[in-house]
């Protein structure tokens, strides 16, 4: 008994050893919006990013080996996925969910600071350009698939210009949300809804 007793304790993890654990990890994800949001990418200290979330600094390096790499990482892990548009039954139904959608991600503040500053960094940055270009495409997969949707019924020709389309979405939504800093109704979301499928039936 005594020696079965010795061979757990052995098996024990030291109390002392770096286990990086899932909460720490998403609470410096949260230190690291947080800063990035308050103080620009480029003053982002991650120091204070460590105590924000209550870590030390080791903590930060043992899972990212710089600044960017953690930024890329929390944006992957918690950033600006929208879930995938179902399909309503129609171009304008589709267009108007993707909008609320988006709207949604819009509307928190983080987003509302990170991503304006995030567009200044990509034009300095190659690094940001690829975090930058990476986020795009995740935002305009759903828009993909709504276009897909309308090619399917016929809503829309298969030669469709699919990256102009892509562009025309999202474009004055986040034109109002994101440069001009404003919240649209959601009487103004639907009319702009609206508008970008008249845009879109042109387009072809």
């Amino acid at each position: 008994m005594e020696r079965k007793c010795s061979d757990q304790k052995k098996k024990r993890t030291p109390s002392g050893a770096a286990v990086p654990r899932a909460e720490l990890t998403d609470a410096l994800y949260q230190a690291f919006f947080a800063e990035w949001a308050e103080k620009g990418f480029a003053a982002v200290s991650l120091e204070r990013v460590a105590a924000r979330a209550g870590a030390g600094k080791a903590a930060i390096y043992r899972r990212w080996s710089s600044r960017s790499a953690f930024a890329a990482e929390a944006v992957e892990a918690l950033g600006l996925r929208m879930a995938v548009i179902e399909d309503r039954g129609s171009l304008e139904a589709d267009v108007t969910d993707f909008l609320f959608r988006l709207r949604v991600v819009l509307r928190h503040p983080l987003v509302r600071r990170i991503l304006p500053d995030l567009h200044a960094e990509a034009a300095r940055s190659p690094e940001m350009r690829g975090l930058n270009t990476r986020i795009a495409s995740q935002r305009r997969a759903p828009g993909a698939g709504l276009l897909e949707r309308a090619v399917a019924r016929g809503e829309l020709p298969a030669s469709l210009d699919t990256k102009l389309a892509l562009d025309l979405i999202p474009a004055p939504l986040y034109w109002r949300m994101v440069v001009l800093g404003a919240t649209p109704s959601r009487a103004e979301v639907t009319k702009m809804a609206s508008a970008v499928t008249a845009g879109l039936r042109a387009l072809a």
